[in-house]
């Protein structure tokens, strides 16, 4: 089966999830570029108008390749891979279906909390080489169909499910390490940044470690840009997603209070200890240094975290029923 490039620019995109967030942006940017999109989810939420849906468990082999059946796609962009086993089903399933797919992936791939990997000095934005999903070890039989093993091993899951595409050889493979994603206002549904908002409008503590160290943002247009220009482009590999500008839990904090008009509370805990969001005792802050070199210009974070802040601070604010 031979798969290429459409006739005057215009690509069929298949994408996996993307029923919310960013994700959701991305399919109305693929439609907005004139692209011929496909959603595959189960049906919870449907697509945009004009959009071809098809239901089904992308976790039923039998039934994602039925649903595939005579299709092909020239690009596949994977919103809702966590596990070695997903990527192993959809390596399958799309050989020869599609020429290129791209994963989305995280920041938490290079958290040394989780994983034996190369030592970055502090301060030193963490490449894209550092986790190498070619080298990476794949483990089929852990228990990644157990909800709580999964959610407790985030980073491992999307590190395998990378291994896996890295090596099934059966398309171009790209995975984009998204950094942490914030603005949308109730879009934002991890409720990392309306944790700040509500806490210090209260009054009430922000754990923090005792030596919190920077990481980076992205807004969430912004991601949904970069998977675009990732999904119609020709590079492979991974490939770093975030804004320009590293920032701590405590540069957060304040610009919530300063907005706020209130004043953030600390309280700090030891080493390893559990703390609010973006509170991080080891580095892995990520350089965009790739990506800016294939022809991504990237935002600066405190361009656009203000706003993001002010979504946040608004909802905090507004009464509930």
């Amino acid at each position: 089966m031979t798969i290429g490039l459409q006739d005057g620019g215009m690509q069929k995109i298949c994408v996996i999830g993307g029923s919310r967030y960013f994700g959701k942006l991305l399919i109305e940017r693929l439609q907005d570029a004139g692209h011929q999109v496909t959603v595959i989810n189960r049906g919870s939420t449907p697509p945009p108008t004009g959009v071809e849906h098809l239901v089904v468990d992308r976790n039923d082999e039998a039934a994602l390749t039925a649903a595939l059946n005579a299709r092909t796609f020239d690009v596949v962009v994977d919103q809702v891979c966590y596990t070695p086993v997903q990527a192993s089903i959809a390596a399958r399933t799309f050989a020869g279906h599609t020429r290129r797919y791209v994963m989305t992936s995280t920041i938490e791939v290079y958290d040394p909390a989780t994983a034996a990997l190369p030592t970055v000095p502090t301060g030193t934005p963490v490449p894209e080489e550092s986790v190498d999903p070619a080298t990476w070890q794949v483990a089929m039989d852990l228990p990644w169909d157990d909800g709580s093993y999964l959610e407790a091993h985030y980073a491992e899951g999307k590190r395998q499910a990378e291994a896996v595409f890295a090596h099934a050889g059966h398309f171009a493979f790209v995975t984009v390490r998204s950094a942490h994603v914030l603005g949308g206002g109730a879009q934002e549904f991890t409720g990392r940044l309306a944790h700040y908002a509500g806490r210090i409008t209260r009054g009430e503590e922000v754990t923090v470690h005792a030596k919190a160290l920077p990481t980076v943002f992205i807004h969430y247009e912004e991601v949904a840009d970069l998977l675009l220009w990732a999904t119609t482009a020709d590079f492979t590999g991974p490939v770093n997603a975030c804004s320009d500008g590293l920032l701590d839990v405590h540069g957060l904090a304040e610009m919530v209070a300063t907005q706020a008009g209130r004043e953030a509370v600390y309280r700090t805990v030891p080493a390893r200890g559990e703390a609010s969001p973006f509170s991080f005792d080891r580095h892995y802050a990520m350089s965009n240094t790739r990506a800016k070199a294939l022809g991504f210009s990237f935002s600066r974070t405190a361009d656009w975290l203000p706003g993001a802040v002010a979504e946040a601070l608004a909802i905090s604010a507004a009464p509930t029923t």
